[in-house]
């Protein structure tokens, strides 16, 4: 099983949510290091990162990034899925977490 994405309201209600089943985002993500400034690179693959809407500018900047490494239609419909939910967490103000294994 790979990584869920979770689009939280302000409340930490869960609005929407993107699933990873096939595990594509182990290989488009950059690997875990706490030495660099990216923050694709802080998601845990094990635990929950969160992420808030003032990172949002950034975090989009990265995935697109992301973006242009990916391999297959469903990769792509799953990066161009998760892009959305950021999109709207900074609209909204919310929070995107990231749920690890």
């Amino acid at each position: 099983m790979g990584l869920v994405v979770v689009r939280l309201d302000c409340n930490g209600g869960k609005v929407d949510t993107v699933a990873d089943p096939d595990n594509f985002l182990h290989r488009l993500l950059p690997p875990m290091d706490e030495d660099s400034d990216n923050l694709l690179a802080k998601v845990d693959w094990y635990g929950d990162t969160y992420f808030n809407y003032r990172q949002m500018k950034r975090f989009i900047s990265e995935w697109d990034r992301l973006a242009q490494r990916a391999q297959s239609l469903h990769e792509g419909e799953m990066i161009t899925r998760v892009r959305a939910l950021a999109v709207r967490c900074h609209i909204d103000r919310g929070l995107l977490r990231f749920i690890g294994d």
